[in-house]
């Protein structure tokens, strides 16, 4: 491993974010002795980023932390194009309206890692330089740079056409454009070095290129690795869909349960690369109680994206939960009418209401397997219809998917 002299490649090395770089001395000199600016690129396809999204989050964190400049760029305008890499097809289009509402949505949780306050760390939108381009000047200035040969030798475009499936000149602008965000933002903001997933190094080191032969300052690339559990399993995924960031997605409580379930083989990984705890006491935390440990994890995760109240909530809920078996009302909840229950609610229907299932055909499936339980108790009958008899006292129903997964059906 390189011994890094600069806070900041230092601590990404030490924490496990660094997969590859352009230049390992050249990057360390100019983030030993330069305040540096940096950027990640983040595409507004959904309302929320997912947890798969949070490691390169971590990284402009630690950015800001060490003192350089951080940049979330939006990806308004090539967001419209869709970035072909390792999909199996094209992206749906989606209209510019759609993709500000997505940009508006999104930076609520960069909110909790980043300081956009006088200029500290940019959140900027592609869209900005990339709308008003003439398409013409473009191909004759920036186009003219590409060989298509080499495009083609990418591993991202070579497995779509090695399924013979489609990729579409639109799709194939992206890498263009994309590198063409780099060189941009070094001559508004000073960018020097672009940041992304190992997936991304192919269309970094094109931003790198296309930098030199405009006359840009050296360009430099870093890529983190792409994060899968112990089991092989890909980060952000869960088996009730993905790990949404915005609150608005997912509860507190689910968030804290998916990281309390870590694989015990992942946890020391995840607290160096999630939260900002010091090595030393990440080091003792993983020496005693492994469960104790994923509980700590939880909730460090936690409170950096939603706040320690939440997560201490959160964590507090999953104790009197599992560990008193009481019943604890700060659940993840779904409303219901009293009209409804009083027709009845079919126990499938109930299970995708309150998030404990993604269509009728899952929840059946659980049933059939024997991890339903209504109010704790098993049930067997897909069939079952819930009434205001299945009220508890405290005028709820409780929906149960194996011995972790728990919410609440309240009539209103």
């Amino acid at each position: 491993m390189t011994e890094f002299k600069s806070e900041f490649l230092r601590t990404l090395s030490e924490r496990g974010f660094i997969h590859q770089t352009s230049d390992d001395g050249g990057l360390d000199n100019l983030f030993a002795t330069e305040k540096v600016t940096a950027y990640i690129g983040f595409d507004p396809t959904a309302a929320s980023l997912h947890v798969g999204s949070l490691i390169q989050i971590m990284m402009l964190h630690w950015l800001e932390k060490t003192g350089h400049r951080a940049v979330a760029l939006m990806g308004g305008g090539t967001g419209m194009v869709g970035d072909p890499s390792f999909k199996d097809e094209a992206r749906k289009l989606m209209t510019p309206e759609m993709i500000q509402t997505n940009i508006d949505s999104i930076k609520q949780v960069f909110a909790n890692y980043l300081d956009f306050s006088d200029g500290k760390s940019l959140m900027l939108n592609n869209a900005e330089w990339l709308m008003p381009l003439n398409y013409l000047e473009f191909l004759r200035d920036v186009g003219q740079h590409f060989s298509v040969n080499r495009m083609l030798s990418f591993d991202s475009v070579k497995q779509r056409l090695d399924r013979e499936q489609s990729l579409s000149f639109l799709e194939f602008n992206y890498m263009i454009l994309q590198a063409y965000d780099f060189v941009e933002l070094n001559k508004r903001y000073g960018v020097r070095l672009q940041m992304g997933g190992s997936d991304q190094w192919g269309n970094i080191v094109n931003g790198i290129d296309l930098g030199h032969r405009l006359g840009t300052p050296q360009l430099y690339a870093l890529t983190s690795p792409l994060l899968t559990t112990a089991s092989g399993a890909k980060m952000g995924k869960s088996l009730n869909g993905a790990i949404w960031l915005n609150a608005d997605m997912l509860s507190a409580y689910d968030f804290w349960q998916y990281w309390r379930n870590t694989e015990d083989a992942d946890v020391e990984r995840f607290l160096k690369l999630y939260t900002t705890l010091p090595l030393d006491e990440i080091a003792r935390v993983v020496a005693g109680d492994i469960n104790e440990a994923k509980k700590r994890l939880a909730t460090e995760v936690t409170a950096m994206l939603r706040g320690r109240e939440a997560a201490e909530g959160a964590a507090e809920t999953a104790r009197a939960t599992f560990e008193t078996g009481k019943l604890d009302l700060s659940l993840p909840t779904a409303e219901t009418t009293h009209a409804e229950l009083a027709a009845g609610i079919g126990v499938l229907n109930a299970l995708v209401k309150v998030g404990l299932a993604a269509s009728n055909g899952e929840a059946r499936r659980h049933v059939a397997s024997g991890a339903v339980r209504v109010n704790d108790a098993v049930i067997d009958d897909d069939k079952l219809t819930l009434s205001e008899n299945a009220l508890l006292d405290e005028g709820v129903i409780k929906l149960s998917i194996g011995k972790k997964r728990h919410a609440l059906l309240k009539p209103v």
